[in-house]
């Protein structure tokens, strides 16, 4: 049988998002039955949901609810009675599941599921959204054509071994089951859908990567030290290395399976095509929407719908990657369109109906936030866990708006985040979250900055007097003043700080007074002296 025949009868056969097909495509490498009764396996999966016993416990019908933080017996039970309708709990192993456990699952008709301890909840959040989102905005009774996790399970069975499919960064985009027969490099790389850099690295040194691109054909490579063996093949379209598919295999393989691993890279190929225009499509799409939800405006409460994001009580986020010096034009539009991918799962593991997209170079979420008194406070924690998480190879900046209460104050929330991510663009700083609230008085400054330059006002009274006398004889009467002022008046401060002699400090100060006739008495004339140093620096 092809590849391409077993992996159209495995299409025509797949199953709706169940329970059990999201347990056959992670494998028990990662989730495994903890406790589940009769059909309870066969529940259908619309979202997931992690569980906060400090929130209301409004669990969507059909979710996967992940357990953080629930791990005995009399915990599972009372989970159970709270989640309703949700399709499945999931627990970190080992799963303390006895007698109660199990007539709680026979009561609920909630699965328990375990998940294994070397497994993050951000990893789970992400696989499972990952494989949730197949088909998103396709049509009533659409088939979703990017079925890469399909894909390599038909592979696997062709070839009798685990498979993952990688792109050209070695980041796993799609994975078979049986990966629990593979070795623990194996399992590291399935956890992190990502290879990890020690082995990446080791194979680049001995030049597999090199040999692998280069060939048309299948190649064989040899690890040693215990790790299984790998058959792996290049995925390309023409000259361009689309990525590639690797098998865990203890010998090389025979020329029928040499042949199916090849065909199997030409499906993947399309597949990957295939999947890039509708990811740009859908892409465009949700920029579209989300653009016209920030805006705010008539159209705002549609393109929520359509978006399925909430409709009250949101805060806007606005992220944005520091492009590097010698980064080309594409290679920062990947960069930035790979920051809000991952940028999208992490407030949708938080929130099913939140949303983002890329809107120009910022990458804007609209996160609802249910509760009181501290929604802007747990936004900026959203935010840092997101930048903690993405680690930092990628230097980035998250400004956060306001709370916004309905459709219509989203436009603010968003012009709120935006003048939070100029502040920190402006400080030069990489890696940081600022709250609107936070950073109030430096964004109106840069805004009347924004005013004074528009009409090329210059600086006047006592400060341009100052700068003048400067200017002329080479004095620092103005960092004299600026000293003076930062210190609040205290002589012996500001003069350590600018390293002069306390009774120098003080015949600059006089002199400055004389020459510029500031009355340093005069809180206004104090304020109209700083606020202008603000502006035009000096």
């Amino acid at each position: 049988m092809s590849v391409y025949v077993h992996y159209r009868e495995r299409m025509n056969d797949r199953p709706r998002a169940s329970l059990r097909r999201i347990l056959e495509d992670l494998g028990s490498t990662v989730l495994d039955v903890a406790a589940a009764e009769g059909g309870l396996l066969d529940a259908e999966v619309t979202g997931v949901h992690i569980y906060d016993p400090l929130d209301e416990p409004l669990l969507p019908a059909g979710s996967i609810v992940l357990a953080v933080g629930v791990d005995r017996a009399e915990q599972i039970c009372a989970l159970l009675d709270a989640a309703g309708p949700a399709a499945g709990v999931v627990v970190k192993q080992p799963v303390d599941v006895d007698g109660s456990v199990h007539a709680k699952v026979r009561e609920t008709g909630v699965a328990v599921l375990g998940l294994t301890r070397a497994a993050s909840w951000a990893q789970v959040a992400a696989l499972l959204r990952a494989l949730l989102a197949e088909g998103d905005f396709a049509e009533p009774g659409e088939t979703p054509i990017d079925d890469l996790f399909s894909l390599a399970n038909a592979v696997c069975a062709l070839l009798d071994a685990p498979v993952t499919i990688e792109d050209r960064s070695s980041r796993v985009l799609a994975y078979s089951g049986r990966q629990d027969e593979a070795d623990a490099g194996r399992i590291e790389t399935v956890l992190g859908r990502q290879v990890p850099e020690r082995y990446r690295r080791m194979l680049e040194e001995r030049g597999f990567f090199r040999q692998l691109y280069q060939s048309r054909e299948p190649i064989y490579i040899e690890l040693n030290d215990g790790t299984i063996g790998r058959a792996a093949v290049a995925v390309r379209s023409g000259d361009e290395i689309l990525g590639s598919i690797w098998a865990a295999v203890r010998e090389p393989l025979s020329g029928q399976r040499r042949q199916a691993l090849a065909d199997a890279a030409k499906i993947v190929a399309l597949q990957l095509l295939r999947q890039r225009a509708g990811a740009d499509t859908r892409r465009r799409l949700r920029a579209d929407l989300l653009s016209t939800v920030l805006a705010g405006g008539g159209d705002a409460a549609e393109a929520a719908g359509r978006l399925g994001v909430a409709s009250e009580r949101l805060c806007v986020l606005a992220a944005q990657l520091s492009d590097g010096p010698d980064a080309d034009a594409a290679r920062r539009e990947s960069d930035r369109q790979r920051f809000c991918d991952a940028l999208a799962l992490h407030v949708g593991a938080i929130h099913p109906k939140a949303a983002a997209a890329l809107v120009g170079s910022v990458a804007y979420a609209v996160l609802p936030m249910h509760g009181s008194g501290d929604e802007e406070a747990r936004a900026v924690r959203v935010a840092e866990s997101f930048l903690a998480r993405v680690g930092p190879r990628h230097a980035a900046n998250i400004g956060v708006g306001r709370m916004a209460h309905n459709l219509a104050e989203v436009s603010r929330s968003r012009a709120d985040a935006d003048r939070a991510l100029r502040v920190l663009r402006a400080r030069s700083t990489s890696g940081a979250v600022a709250c609107y609230t936070g950073v109030h008085f430096e964004s109106l400054l840069l805004q009347l900055s924004d005013l004074v330059h528009a009409e090329e006002q210059t600086p006047t009274g006592p400060y341009e007097r100052l700068l003048e006398h400067d200017a002329r004889h080479g004095s620092e009467l103005v960092s004299t003043l600026r000293a003076y002022l930062d210190a609040f008046g205290d002589v012996n401060a500001a003069s350590a700080k600018i390293h002069v002699h306390a009774n120098t400090f003080r015949y600059r100060l006089k002199r400055l007074v004389q020459i510029s006739g500031l009355n340093l008495a005069d809180p206004e004339a104090r304020l109209a002296v700083m606020l202008q140093m603000r502006i035009f620096g000096g």
